[in-house]
This record gives C-alpha cells, structure tokens and sequence, in this order.
C-alpha cells in the first residue's frame, strides 16, 4: 500500500490531505490519470499536470514506477509558506 499526500490547492480541491491506495509497480502518470477518474474535483485538480512530484521526499519525474511502501506526496510548482 501506498500513502499519497496533496498539499496546497490539490489538497482544497481534493478536499483530503492524504490517501491509502495500492499503486504498486505503477507510474507516476499512470497514478495521476487513476486519479483523475475519481471526480470532477479530482479531475481539474490534475488537469494541468504541471504538478510536482515526490516519492518519499525527493522529487522524480512522470515516469518513476512505484514501489510498495512509497509514500506519495503531489504538490503544485509553486507553493506559499
């Protein structure tokens, strides 16, 4: 199983902070699109796919292939402190 984390405005429009999802052996953009298919909300969230990605704190590009255990976190490019 897999912990994915959104921060900032995917995290508003998610309406969540985090999810379990089992994303083994699945790309990034793979992932991104699974999402997509949850919502209308989920969907104009990662409409843009200008996101940023980090799998267990370091930032990978669209074609990283999950592993069990990895933990997920999607982020927009530009965020505020």
């Amino acid at each position: 199983m897999n912990k994915i984390i959104f921060f900032a405005q995917i995290r508003e429009l998610v309406e969540t902070d985090s999810i379990i999802l089992d994303a083994n052996q699945v790309s990034i953009l793979e992932l991104l699109e699974q999402l997509s298919k949850r919502g209308d909300r989920w969907a104009l969230a990662f409409k843009e796919r200008v996101i940023l990605c980090a799998v267990n704190q370091v930032l990978v590009d669209s074609d990283y292939i999950i592993q069990a255990g990895d933990e997920i976190a999607f982020f927009p490019p530009v965020t505020g402190g």
